[in-house]
């Protein structure tokens, strides 16, 4: 399986992020944020949390769930889920070589 998030091109690192936070249950816009912001320390601007939402969307990923007032839960789906896991999987490949490589050749003696 090709690993869809990676076609989202530039736009795969925020993708991941939201998918990351959804994976253990649903969350609105400011829930996402907070939890990203705790796991990833990484701060999305609402801008650029929007249009990933709506690009995970598009592709099938996530889903919208009815507004609970003013907040739109998001979920994410079993294609998200598994996307998800072939893309972790596949980064995880690069940081475990880039850290082997790393370590054998900046070794300190």
């Amino acid at each position: 399986m090709p690993d869809e998030l990676s076609a989202l091109g530039r736009y795969t690192g925020p993708a991941t992020l939201v998918l990351s936070s959804l994976a253990d249950g649903p969350k609105h816009g400011y829930a996402l944020t907070k939890d990203i912001e705790t796991f990833a320390g990484v701060h999305l601007a609402p801008g650029t949390l929007y249009a990933a939402l709506d690009r995970l969307v598009d592709h099938g990923l996530i889903e919208g769930l009815e507004a609970v007032g003013r907040r739109r839960p998001y979920k994410i789906t079993a294609v998200g889920a598994t996307a998800l896991m072939a893309h972790l999987q596949a980064q995880r490949r690069v940081t475990e070589t880039g850290l082997g490589r790393l370590a054998s050749a900046w070794a300190t003696p």
